[in-house]
């Protein structure tokens, strides 16, 4: 099973961490159109993921189809992706110095038979209080505009974490772990 899986992203932090554990997998990304809102975050991104595996498995005859999606929370606000410089600057200001959570669904669909598989997983992440030099210097890079939150754990943003209680790979954008628990179940 772990050989036919079809991850629905072109997330290349996605591929990575399947690559990390040795699942073989082809990229085919969705084209399903994302939700902003939903009940609680957790929702929204099984939401999400399950939508991305979905419209995926209905143009494959088989195999496991992996969706994921995920979201930053700080309080009762999802920090999304950054529209622009300006919004991401809003954004770690924000999170500057302060607990949030990153929450991802997974989601596995079987091809063939259409079963699913979802589940959400939650992290909290402490970030240090980012001086203004280093916020500019950050937002000068591509580095926060295609990632929830405007940060990217993995990459220069490393620096500007010091806490985190829960998955690492969650907040890079797959809980390796649960993914493999769901992968197992399928079998």
């Amino acid at each position: 099973m772990m050989d036919k899986v079809i991850l629905a992203s072109s997330s290349p932090r996605r591929s990575e961490l399947l690559q990390q554990i040795g699942v073989g997998f082809t990229v085919v990304p969705s084209e399903f159109k994302e939700l902003t809102h939903a009940d609680a975050p957790q929702d929204l991104v099984v939401i999400n993921a399950l939508g991305k595996a979905k419209q995926v498995a209905s143009t494959m005859p088989s195999g496991i189809v992996l969706g994921a999606d995920t979201v930053v929370v700080l309080g009762n606000d999802i920090l999304g992706k950054p529209q622009d410089r300006h919004n991401a600057q809003i954004m770690l200001e924000r999170l500057s110095g302060r607990w949030h959570e990153v929450v991802t669904g997974v989601a596995l669909v079987d091809a063939k038979t259409g079963r699913e598989l979802a589940d959400a997983v939650t992290t909290r992440v402490h970030m240090r209080p980012i001086t203004p030099g280093e916020l500019s210097s950050y937002l000068d890079t591509d580095e926060p505009y295609d990632k929830a939150g405007a940060y990217g754990i993995q990459g220069m943003a490393a620096r500007f974490i010091d806490r985190i209680e829960g998955c690492y790979s969650n907040v890079v954008g797959l809980p390796l772990s649960r993914l493999c628990e769901l992968l197992a179940s399928f079998s």
